[in-house]
């Protein structure tokens, strides 16, 4: 599979909590609980259950940056230590290692990579709430 989201996070289907419309899958991502919320009908299409592998799919977009501790609604929250702040005119892109090893890349404001006083080799959280996560599988 090609396509131009930067993170694309391969696991195992652990979970799937069936809705009306919606499910919630969970894939285990070199330990890693990755949520993501998509329509039963694509649970159905892809053949998805639980020990299947699949892939989390985001857009850099959809990845939020934080710092310490944080109570947030999201589900998806990665720690891990950054390993390049890509700076152009008004964005960047920030790539942490987490989830085991996998780099994780987020496009966030350079206000914001200044206000929050992001630098190589310094933590950080990557946030992702579940309805941001595609599912994709071979």
């Amino acid at each position: 599979m090609r396509i131009s989201a930067r993170n694309q996070l391969r696991g195992t289907v652990t979970a799937i909590k069936e809705g009306a419309v919606n499910g919630i899958v969970t894939i285990d991502v070199n330990g890693s609980a990755v949520s993501a919320t998509i329509s039963m009908a694509s649970i159905q299409d892809l053949g998805l259950e639980v020990g299947k592998e699949a892939i989390a799919v985001i857009k850099a977009t959809e990845v939020m940056i934080g710092l310490g501790e944080m109570k947030l609604s999201a589900r998806n929250k990665f720690a891990g230590k950054i390993t390049s702040i890509n700076r152009g005119a008004v964005n960047a892109i920030v790539s942490m290692e987490a989830c085991g090893g996998n780099v994780i890349s987020s496009t966030i404001s350079l206000a914001a990579v200044d206000e929050l006083g992001l630098e190589v080799g310094g933590e950080a959280v990557a946030v992702i709430k579940a309805t941001s996560v595609m599912v994709a599988v071979d």
